[in-house]
């Protein structure tokens, strides 16, 4: 685990770096664990645009990953640990003695060889899946279902970790990454462990180009652009667009909510992200 940087041996490559991937064993994929996906370019099914600043891009394998981790009681040996083109984190492959084989996220310091299983009975380790309300408290976990039998929904990007702070009755209190402390089901299982490949946020994409093989196209402020194509545009010389930033449609870009206020999971969150500020629960 760690961070290469090249030689400066050209102007893109002077402010770039890379992962490494020392904990890769392997680069060749589980075929009957992968299908192919369609690009869109960020278009919907009639053609129309509707996430900007999108397209090309290399070409992407999916990775069919088993986030609900409900074949309990069978123990299953870690055959590798892969890269994933479709996340940041690191992805392994497990021989279930049954025969079976399944994609998982991968957590920090697991290797391969490894033996981890998943259901309310198994050890509280690294890379076994639980409901919450048989993890002890203080523990790392991620991969955290929302609602029972969903899938892990929470706390799935590279190097995250979330950590259980207290159970009381039916609920078990939990605070994610980002700061907020929210309120999950104790039948909702999650993984323990920290997720690998925390080094992730510090690389340094250097250029335009690693950002085009990624798929995302160059980003365009709406004040350079002409009257008629941005609400920002035009103006003689430089202007700062003369009104609150905006989308080419009009639509205010700063201070919007976008949580649902009819989520039922709002009711749950104790203490929110941003603010700070504990929300009263009736």
């Amino acid at each position: 685990m760690g961070i290469r940087v090249y030689k400066p041996t050209s102007a893109g490559r002077r402010n770039s770096s890379v992962n490494d991937y020392a904990e890769l064993t392997t680069s060749r994929r589980e075929k009957s664990l992968c299908k192919r996906i369609k690009k869109t370019g960020g278009r919907n099914h009639r053609g129309v645009t509707t996430t900007r600043f999108r397209g090309g891009g290399a070409r992407k394998i999916y990775r069919i990953i088993d986030f609900k981790r409900t074949k309990d009681g069978v123990p299953a040996k870690v055959a590798t640990i892969e890269y994933d083109p479709n996340r940041n984190c690191f992805i392994s492959l497990l021989h279930y003695t049954d025969g079976e084989k399944k994609y998982i996220l991968a957590p920090l310091g697991i290797q391969a060889g490894d033996r981890v299983e998943s259901g309310p009975s198994c050890e509280p380790k690294i890379g076994n899946a639980m409901p919450l309300s048989a993890i002890p408290a203080g523990m790392e976990i991620h991969n955290i279902e929302m609602r029972a039998g969903q899938g892990g929904k929470l706390v799935r990007g590279a190097g995250s970790a979330a950590s259980i702070m207290a159970k009381e009755g039916n609920w078990v209190t939990v605070v994610l990454p980002s700061g907020e402390m929210r309120m999950v089901r104790k039948e909702c299982r999650a993984t323990i462990g920290r997720l690998s490949n925390p080094d992730h946020q510090n690389v340094r994409i250097g250029k335009a180009g690693r950002k085009r093989h990624m798929g995302r196209r160059p980003h365009v402020r709406g004040k350079a652009m002409n009257p008629v194509a941005h609400p920002m545009g035009g103006g003689e010389g430089r202007s700062n667009g003369g009104r609150h930033p905006c989308s080419p449609t009009g639509v205010l870009a700063k201070g919007g909510k976008t949580r649902n206020p009819r989520s039922p999971s709002n009711n749950r969150i104790i203490r929110r992200r941003k603010s700070g500020r504990f929300q009263i629960r009736v």
